[in-house]
C-alpha cells in the first residue's frame, strides 16, 4: 500500500465532504467563520479513524463518509468554543487567529453552536436516508461520547480545576473526555457502520482510549518542548491558564514512557486486524511520531 497517497485521497474525499455540507447559505456568515478558522490546516485525524474502522471490521469505508464529516463538525466546534477567552482564551490554533479573534466572540460561539447541530444533522441525515438502524446507533455513540458524559463533561472538570494541582484520578478523567473519548467514538461509530460485533466494539474502545491518553501525553510534551512556529500555537498555554498535565502532575520522565508504552499497546492491539486494518494500523503508528 502507497500510505501516502492513499492518506491524501482520503483526506481530499473527507474535505470535499465537508466543502459541500458547508456551501455557503445565508447567513453567509455562520458558513464562512467555522470554514476558514475551524476546517482550515486541519489533520483529519477523527474522520480518518473513522472510516478506517469501518474498513478495518470487514465494512466499506465509503459508507461511513458522512459521519467522518460530522465527527469533524463537532471536534471542530469544541476547539472554537475551547479557544474562546471564558475558556482557554487562546488567540491562534494552526498558525492563524482563533475563530473569535478573526471574527468575534458572538460569531465564535454561534460558529460552534452550528457545526455540533449540523453534525448531528448530517448523522440522522445518513440514518433517515439508509433506513439502517445501525446508523442510528453510529450517532448514538457519538452523541454519548461528546455530550455531559464525554467532552463536555471533561470541559467542566478542567475549567474547574484551574489553579489547582489536578490528582492523578482528575486528570485522567479530564484526558479520557476531552481528548480520548471522540478518538474512542470515531472508531466505534466507524466499526458499528461496518457491522463490528460487541467483541470487536469493545476491543476498539480500548483502542481509542489508550490512543487518546497517548495523543493527550504527546500535546503535554509538546507544549513544553515544541516551539509556536512548529505547534502553530502558543506553546506553555497550558501552564500559563493554571491548567494541570500529564507532564506536571507525573514528571516528565513518566510521562514520556507511559506514551511510549501506550503507543506500543496501540500498535499491538491493531496489528491484528490484519490486512483490513492496515491503513488505521499505519495512520496510527503516524500519530505516534508527529511533531506538532
Amino acid at each position: 500500500m502507497d500510505f501516502e497517497k492513499v492518506l491524501n485521497e482520503k483526506i481530499e474525499l473527507i474535505n470535499e465532504g465537508l466543502k459541500n455540507y458547508l456551501k455557503p447559505k445565508y447567513p453567509p456568515l455562520i458558513y464562512q467563520a467555522p470554514r476558514d478558522r475551524g476546517f482550515a490546516g486541519a489533520t483529519r485525524l477523527r474522520p480518518l479513524l473513522l472510516p478506517g474502522a469501518c474498513e478495518a471490521v470487514g465494512g466499506n469505508p465509503a459508507d461511513a463518509l458522512g459521519f467522518a464529516c460530522a465527527i469533524e463538525m463537532i471536534h471542530t466546534y469544541t476547539l472554537i468554543h475551547d479557544d474562546l477567552p471564558a475558556m482557554d482564551n487562546d488567540d491562534f490554533r494552526r498558525g492563524k487567529p482563533t475563530c473569535h479573534k478573526a471574527f468575534s466572540e458572538d460569531i465564535a460561539i454561534l460558529a460552534g453552536d452550528g457545526l455540533l447541530n449540523l453534525g448531528f444533522e448530517t448523522m440522522l441525515s445518513e440514518a433517515v436516508s439508509r433506513g439502517d438502524l445501525k446508523y442510528t446507533k453510529a450517532a448514538l455513540t457519538i452523541g454519548e461520547l461528546c455530550g455531559v458524559r464525554g467532552t463536555i463533561g471533561g470541559q467542566v472538570v478542567d475549567l474547574l480545576s484551574e489553579e489547582k494541582k489536578a490528582d492523578e484520578e482528575t486528570l485522567l478523567y479530564i484526558h479520557k473526555t476531552k481528548t480520548a473519548a471522540l478518538i474512542q467514538a470515531a472508531l466505534k461509530a466507524g466499526a458499528v457502520i461496518g457491522g463490528a460485533d460487541s467483541e470487536t466494539l469493545s476491543a476498539l474502545d480500548e483502542i481509542g482510549y489508550k490512543m487518546g491518553i497517548a495523543f493527550q501525553i504527546k500535546d503535554d510534551i509538546l507544549d513544553i518542548t515544541s516551539t509556536t512556529e512548529v505547534l502553530g500555537k502558543p506553546v506553555g498555554s497550558d501552564d500559563k491558564n493554571g491548567k494541570s498535565t500529564y507532564v506536571s502532575v507525573f514528571g516528565f520522565e513518566r510521562a514520556n514512557e507511559d506514551y511510549l508504552r501506550l503507543s506500543e499497546e496501540v500498535c499491538g492491539l491493531l496489528e491484528k486486524f490484519g490486512e483490513k486494518g492496515a491503513f488505521l494500523c499505519e495512520y496510527a503508528k503516524r500519530l505516534i511520531n508527529r511533531v506538532n
